[in-house]
């Protein structure tokens, strides 16, 4: 299957009004839309324009509540805690992060933890909020548990990311990944193509490897034994216990820290979410000069993405490694 391009603007405008009907005002309706275009300038198209269908449908069973208004229940001078009241994820969660980002230019450091709320897009959107306002951004967010435990065949965490944005010259430093080895997504991506997996992503229900996305969309469908490997795959030989281990700090921050739910506890039934966000602002002018951070970040990334290439012909230059940038470049 290949790809078919729309254009940015008709999309965003799609994206607005769906949102518009189904009754959200136009800054939540722009909010929903700047996030989900986002992903798929990105290239991460499990996250963008066609996570609509699983939004509308979670307002239709009553997993997104309409007109839901979300609460600070606790707050410092330099934290907040906020229960979304099973709202839709990015209004809240942009909301959030400029919370972080204000306690930040104030105090120094920002931290805001959301509870009970519904998927909110990529994490690397609200990072990439506090890089934009000179500020190193930190944001993660935990889901339903669809991940199996090294050497377990039962899911217990979520794909769980972590996003990390820095201001820099040309480019900010942005990471934004999961902490399985694909988000479920991009199992749905493959799935709608047609594609047979590529590598060790998943576990079958009776713990052997399976390469049919197909296989995913039955295990979380049932909510049976097997899901997607973490980071470093299957057991021990190539650590798939340190993205195990990294799964489980998403828990801590989102779910524990915010008093909420950990991945094991979200969507156990079709019509509740209740997933919990972290967020995190920090003007590093406070350990150093902003522009010796800023100059140090540039030099110091810029030169270890100058490593010499393992095969010369490739097309993947060693200055320009990652694939969101590679995206972004090709659909702006």
């Amino acid at each position: 299957m290949g790809y078919r391009y729309f254009d940015d603007q008709r999309l965003w405008d799609l994206t607005v009004e769906v949102f518009t009907r189904n009754g959200y005002s136009r800054s939540d309706c722009e909010d929903i839309a700047n996030v989900l275009l986002a992903s798929d300038r990105m290239g991460i198209e499990s996250h963008g324009v066609q996570r609509m269908k699983l939004y509308t449908h979670s307002l239709e069973i009553g997993r997104i509540k309409r007109g839901a208004k979300s609460e600070i229940v606790r707050e410092t001078p330099v934290s907040a805690v906020i229960d979304a009241h099973d709202a839709i994820g990015q209004p809240v969660s942009v909301a959030a992060m400029q919370m972080a980002i204000d306690k930040a230019k104030k105090a120094g450091v920002g931290i805001v933890v959301v509870r009970d709320s519904n998927h909110y897009g990529i994490a690397g959107y609200y990072a990439k909020m506090a890089a934009d306002q000179g500020l190193l951004g930190i944001s993660m967010t935990n889901t339903e548990a669809l991940v199996v435990p090294t050497f377990g065949k039962q899911p217990m965490m979520g794909t769980n990311p972590i996003a990390v944005s820095m201001p820099g010259t040309p480019h900010p430093f942005h990471l934004d990944m999961a902490t399985s080895v694909v988000p479920a997504g991009k199992m749905e991506v493959y799935a709608k193509a047609g594609k047979t997996l590529p590598g060790d992503w998943l576990m079958n229900s009776d713990g052997s490897p399976s390469y049919d996305p197909n296989d995913f969309l039955r295990i979380r469908a049932t909510k049976s034994l097997g899901g997607i490997f973490p980071v470093g795959g299957e057991g021990e030989t190539n650590s798939g216990h340190k993205g195990y281990g990294l799964s489980l700090l998403v828990e801590l921050f989102c779910g524990i820290l915010s008093g909420g739910r950990t991945s094991n506890e979200v969507r156990v039934v079709p019509n509740v979410d209740k997933v919990c966000h972290f967020f995190m602002a920090v003007d590093y002018s406070a350990t150093r000069s902003r522009w010796k951070s800023a100059s140090a970040s540039t030099s110091r990334t810029s030169a270890i993405l100058r490593w010499p290439t393992a095969r010369p012909a490739s097309t993947r230059t060693a200055t320009r490694p990652m694939p969101t940038w590679r995206a972004w470049r090709r659909r702006a």
